[in-house]
């Protein structure tokens, strides 16, 4: 069968409807829906494909053949966002988590959410307001208490599934950084211990929450982002010294079984920041993975970093 494409169609989706995808191998023929959503109006209707001539390309399913594990599809938890729905009534707030995270809805099944205050946050905050507070005995969650914390425990409630979710910070407070500023600058070496234990305590907060984090990225956008909001600057060495001998050892002692993903920046660097974290079984021992955003270029796939 081939698909026609006459109309303007913004998107359309094949569904194929087997009734044991297992043993799909031995069916000789198989049965196709087509659904459509268009410029014209279709959410995702069923529609009956016009027959047009003789078929001239062979679907072959391999259910057997697996290259890679997907952990997960969704969105991100921010003050923003949920400080908006807080302003919209029960009933409507209600329906815009249920097309995220309902069976009847996306089903979102990985989320992001933020340590201390981002560029989607109201205004500037840290858990770790104290300057010098090295063992972070006045580490609070508060801020997070009227906006973000309901939105991510309403997403529970509505999701059958469940998700995962993974924390970034964007900054430390800025008493523990060189610029002693929210934007830019770096962590200094006499708070490498204080930055590591802030993420043990964020877990533990968060899990009194009833909230568990699944993983970290260890630092939003490591290569700044020009001072226009919260950041921090690492080098790949920096990043993976900060792993290897604070954040690694620091998560392992207490008890804290969670992923931790490097760099989280743009596709064209990515190639010296895997280097330096997968260099030697030392350096890697506590990552798991590498996280990267989509952005540097709508038109260049960078295929050699992404090998």
């Amino acid at each position: 069968m081939r698909p026609v494409f006459e109309k303007t169609i913004k998107t359309v989706l094949f569904l194929i409807s087997l009734s044991m995808l297992n043993a799909c191998a031995k069916v000789d023929k198989l049965q196709m829906e087509v659904y459509q959503t268009s410029a014209d109006g279709k959410k995702m209707e069923k529609v009956e494909p016009e027959a047009k001539g003789q078929a001239t390309a062979t679907i072959l399913l391999k259910p057997q053949e697996r290259f890679q594990k997907i952990t997960g599809f969704g969105g991100s938890f921010t003050e923003a966002s949920a400080h908006l729905l807080n302003q919209l009534s029960e009933s409507n707030r209600n329906k815009v988590i249920e097309a995220y995270f309902g069976w009847d809805g996306a089903r979102y099944s990985l989320t992001r959410t933020h340590m201390n205050s981002c560029d989607f946050s109201l205004g500037q905050y840290s858990y770790a307001p104290v300057a010098g507070d090295e063992m972070l005995s006045q580490f609070s969650i508060d801020e997070d208490r009227e906006d973000l914390i309901p939105m991510i425990k309403a997403a529970q409630k509505i999701s059958k599934d469940g998700f995962k979710i993974i924390a970034s910070p964007w900054t430390a407070p800025p008493w523990m950084k060189d610029n002693n500023d929210w934007r830019g600058g770096k962590l200094l070496p006499n708070y490498y211990n204080t930055w590591a234990l802030f993420f043990s305590k964020y877990i533990d907060a968060y899990k009194l929450e009833d909230i568990d984090i699944w993983g970290f990225t260890v630092e939003n956008e490591p290569l700044g982002n020009d001072n226009n909001w919260e950041s921090m600057h690492f080098t790949p060495e920096e990043m993976t010294l900060f792993v290897q001998h604070y954040l690694g050892p620091q998560l392992e002692k207490d008890g804290h079984e969670v992923k931790i993903l490097g760099y989280d920046q743009n596709r064209e660097h990515l190639q010296e920041w895997v280097d330096e974290m997968f260099k030697n079984e030392e350096t890697s021992k506590y990552f798991d993975g590498t996280a990267i955003h989509w952005y540097a270029s709508t038109f260049e796939v960078f295929p050699e970093e992404l090998q």
